[in-house]
């Protein structure tokens, strides 16, 4: 299985949304983004698992509630490799009509974002989601820790992290908190390249495709909570609105 790699080139993307008039709108300003390319358009999930074999997008912005096969299991199917090269997917939805956030992510999702967001700042995630970053919504973010943590099960069940050493714990539960590589370098008294060399580490050892499942990880092991984590409302890096995993 092989990820995209957008290095040198257009970034393609699918849409996949049952709205023509969020996909006219979107389709408008990533055909006008020189570094962007629309590369196909899907109205329901199993059209965007269809197309994205045929067209091998790098990324899939998908919406959750979709006619048939909705956007989660469409994200399930990509993620677990029904195209290859395997796409990163972007939800993109209402939030506040979608109980399904947690799931998309559990999918494979690498983001998520709301619909009401600005155009510009959409496509700003687009590119912070294609580089292998993950993003999700400040205003979202803290009704997804809610359910994360709130979900019932005996502490017996948290997850294991077998090889995972206690600095790399310690860099665990701070990627949890939604803390930037530079972030966990200055809390921990370590140089940038040593924390995004755990990180990469953690990726190996706990079988995550990015830092979005570094975070599932993380809450599994019962290493955060929700007092615990940090916030921002603007990404640093790219200027997007958003909490850059």
């Amino acid at each position: 299985m092989t990820t995209p790699d957008t290095a040198g080139s257009a970034i393609r993307i699918l849409l996949a949304d049952d709205q023509e008039l969020v996909r006219t709108g979107l389709g408008m300003v990533i055909t006008h983004s020189p570094d962007l390319e629309l590369a196909g358009e899907a109205a329901t999930g199993a059209e965007a698992v269809r197309l994205s074999k045929e067209i091998l997008p790098d990324i899939v912005v998908m919406d959750i509630r979709m006619p048939g096969m909705d956007g989660i299991e469409a994200t399930r199917l990509l993620t677990a490799g029904a195209a290859d090269p395997v796409p990163r997917v972007l939800i993109l939805t209402t939030f506040d009509d979608d109980d399904n956030v947690y799931a998309a992510l559990r999918a494979g999702a690498s983001g998520f974002l709301v619909k009401d967001m600005a155009l510009m700042d959409i496509l700003a995630a687009i590119r912070v989601v294609a580089a292998g970053d993950a993003l999700i919504a400040p205003s979202v973010t803290r009704r997804l820790i809610a359910d994360l943590t709130g979900r019932p099960g005996p502490a017996a069940q948290k997850r294991r992290l077998p090889g995972v050493t206690e600095r790399e714990r310690e860099v665990l539960t701070l990627v949890g908190r939604g803390l930037s590589n530079a972030e966990i370098a200055e809390q921990l008294f370590i140089g940038p390249a040593t924390a995004k060399t755990h990180v990469a580490r953690l990726l190996t050892k706990l079988d995550a495709r990015d830092r979005v499942q570094l975070v599932i990880a993380a809450y599994d092991a019962g290493l955060v909570s929700p007092s615990g984590c940090a916030h921002t409302d603007r990404d640093t890096r790219t200027g997007t609105p958003g909490t850059a995993l």
